[in-house]
C-alpha cells in the first residue's frame, strides 16, 4: 500500500523476485481521500518468459491510516472490450452533455 497517490503502482513481484505484473501506463482520474486511477498493464504468462495481452483496470482507493487502500476495481480483459466501453462512454457523454446544456 502506498502513502502517496503518485506512489501507487500495479507492478508486482512474487516471493522469488520475479515480476508477475508490469504497469504500462497510469492515469489519475481523481485525487483526494478517495482516489480513482486507470491502469494499463500486463501479466507474466505461465511460461514465465512472455507477457500476456494488455489489460486495463480502474481502481478506487481510500486513504486510511496514512495509506491508500484499494476498495474496488474493475478489469477490462481485452483491448477490444476497453475500446467498446470507451466508444460507448464517448457517445453517452456527447448525448447527455448536449441535454444538460
Amino acid at each position: 500500500m502506498a502513502e502517496t497517490i503518485d506512489a501507487i503502482s500495479l507492478d508486482w513481484w512474487d516471493e522469488g523476485g520475479v515480476q508477475r505484473v508490469r504497469q504500462l501506463q497510469k492515469e489519475i482520474l481523481s485525487r483526494g481521500a478517495w482516489t480513482t486511477i486507470l491502469f494499463a498493464y500486463q501479466e507474466l504468462e505461465r511460461d514465465g518468459e512472455s507477457w500476456g495481452p494488455t489489460k486495463f483496470r480502474v481502481v478506487r482507493y481510500q486513504k486510511r491510516g496514512g495509506r491508500f487502500v484499494p476498495q474496488s476495481k474493475f478489469t477490462f480483459s481485452s483491448v477490444k472490450q476497453a475500446q467498446l466501453v470507451a466508444a460507448t462512454l464517448a457517445r453517452w457523454a456527447e448525448d447527455f452533455g448536449a441535454q444538460e446544456e
